[in-house]
């Protein structure tokens, strides 16, 4: 419905400019639209039968050879719903774009924007994030646009998340399948879990494979947590700094343990969502049961940890993976578990 209202309204906007002083009467052919002042309609007559006159004005045929504006102007902004304010914005910004071929393009994504149902207060946030917008052409916003629908963004969802990550429009529709793929098969998420992860972390999108691996593998494997839970803590909102250093600082307080093959613990841990959405505070006095002074302790001491890490790395080469087997019984399902395992105990790169 709300694109449906969009639609119509960027319609009533084209077809009020059409006789604004912007673009000029358009004329096709031998056939001239001219406006009548009287419920803004529209009268096509020959020019062979002489000038129509509307009852108060009287409109003077129009050289076959001017063509219609298709620059915006702070009038055509504040038609289409901007504030003043808003318009000047608008209009600085597509300022800077002209003489350049990006500039024809600034029109055809205002035009997108309405047409998703988005406000014009909504439009301009969107802009200020992203410039870039200004530069797509329109066939590759709505291919974009319409990938996401196809992926399961629904109405409502997909405004949000063009609202909260608006450069998930700048990226070919190619590399979203691409990343679209690679989290069903390496990573093993469902098709509803894909598009959960896309509403809830959008940014996904122009992450690194490798570092994206690892930081899943070491979810996976190291604190023994699942698909879902990973869903639903949005995982992929943090760095894998900030994972791992919440997650030592429980191991090193003995407050979290590794789960055994069976996903079995002595203790209780905590929840990957309680231990990764809470705010620090949160964090410090429910979950870790410590102070911050602890923490920014710990934090200092585990980023030099790492720094030598990577160092050592750096000198001997990748870590091959400890050959822990010693039950000669596994099933052959465990193995793709164990090839896992292997990739994850290798050092992630910079």
């Amino acid at each position: 419905m709300g694109t449906r209202v969009a639609a119509s309204q960027v319609l009533r906007w084209t077809l009020r400019n059409a006789t604004h002083s912007v673009f000029g009467p358009l004329q096709f052919g031998r056939c001239q639209l001219q406006p009548l002042c009287a419920g803004g309609r529209l009268l096509c007559s020959s020019t062979s039968q002489g000038t129509v006159q509307s009852p108060q004005h009287t409109h003077e045929p129009h050289p076959l050879s001017r063509q219609p504006v298709t620059e915006l102007s702070l009038p055509s902004l504040v038609d289409m719903g901007f504030t003043d304010s808003q318009a000047e914005h608008i209009y600085d910004a597509t300022s800077k774009l002209r003489g350049t071929s990006a500039s024809k393009h600034s029109l055809s994504t205002l035009t997108v924007m309405f047409v998703l149902g988005l406000k014009p207060s909504s439009v301009l946030t969107i802009l200020e994030k992203c410039p870039e917008l200004y530069t797509i052409n329109e066939l590759h916003l709505h291919q974009r646009i319409g990938n996401m629908r196809k992926l399961g963004l629904v109405e409502g969802s997909l405004q949000r998340v063009v609202s909260h990550f608006p450069q998930i429009l700048t990226v070919p529709v190619k590399t979203v399948k691409h990343m679209v793929l690679f989290l069903k098969e390496k990573c093993q998420f469902t098709s509803q879990q894909v598009t959960d992860i896309l509403r809830d972390s959008p940014a996904v999108i122009l992450e690194d494979k490798e570092q994206l691996e690892y930081k899943f593998q070491y979810v996976y494997y190291r604190m023994g947590v699942k698909q879902a839970d990973m869903v639903k803590s949005r995982l992929f909102r943090y760095t894998l700094e900030e994972v791992r250093c919440r997650h030592c600082f429980l191991e090193r307080r003995g407050l979290y343990q590794t789960p055994d093959k069976k996903g079995q613990t002595i203790i209780i841990n905590s929840k990957l969502d309680s231990i990764l959405k809470s705010d620090l505070d949160t964090f410090l006095t429910d979950v870790a049961k410590g102070s911050a002074e602890e923490y920014e302790v710990f934090q200092r001491l585990m980023a030099r940890e790492w720094q030598e890490e990577e160092e050592e790395q750096q000198l001997h080469g990748s870590i091959e993976a400890d050959s822990d087997d010693d039950d000669e019984e596994e099933e052959e399902d465990e193995e793709d578990e164990e090839s896992g395992k292997s990739a994850y105990r290798k050092r992630r790169k910079r």
